[in-house]
């Protein structure tokens, strides 16, 4: 992990909280370019927009993609809270990210190494290195906050 990688977790971690208090998952997504600047960033909308594909990653890549005025983002690091689920990664796959980094693992529906590892599928034409587990104490605290709440 680099210093921009945890700068940049820094942030997705404010995001998920922003999600939270807006009663969403609290889950927080940016995307640096290759100098570790951060290009787009998203939270989890589901809630606010009703759109069932408004997670924080598709959120994230939607506004890195229009600020590089491009969809190929293969220079690009995904910074996220929790690890993406099958959805997600498959968007990943699509956008050509290069690197993923996120913090909770989840042992429900994450695809990358828990349930599935979508990006790392060899039989897949595009692959992404992949880091978890970063700050991961926080990310969780954030979600069994949020979801104790909600009981």
């Amino acid at each position: 992990m680099t210093a921009a990688d945890d700068d940049a977790m820094r942030r997705a971690l404010a995001l998920a909280a922003e999600a939270a208090a807006d009663g969403d998952v609290p889950v927080g997504a940016v995307v640096t370019d290759a100098r570790g600047v951060i290009i787009g960033e998203g939270r989890n909308l589901r809630e606010q927009t009703h759109d069932p594909t408004a997670h924080a990653e598709i959120v994230a890549l939607r506004a890195a993609a229009e600020a590089q005025r491009g969809w190929n983002l293969e220079q690009h690091t995904l910074v996220v809270t929790l690890e993406p689920c099958v959805m997600c990664a498959g968007a990943i796959l699509q956008a050509r990210i290069g690197r993923v980094v996120f913090g909770a693992w989840d042992d429900k529906a994450g695809a990358a190494g828990s349930m599935y590892d979508v990006l790392r599928d060899r039989r897949l034409p595009y692959r992404a290195e992949v880091v978890g587990g970063i700050r991961a104490d926080e990310a969780t605290a954030l979600l069994r906050d949020f979801f104790e709440s909600r009981r």
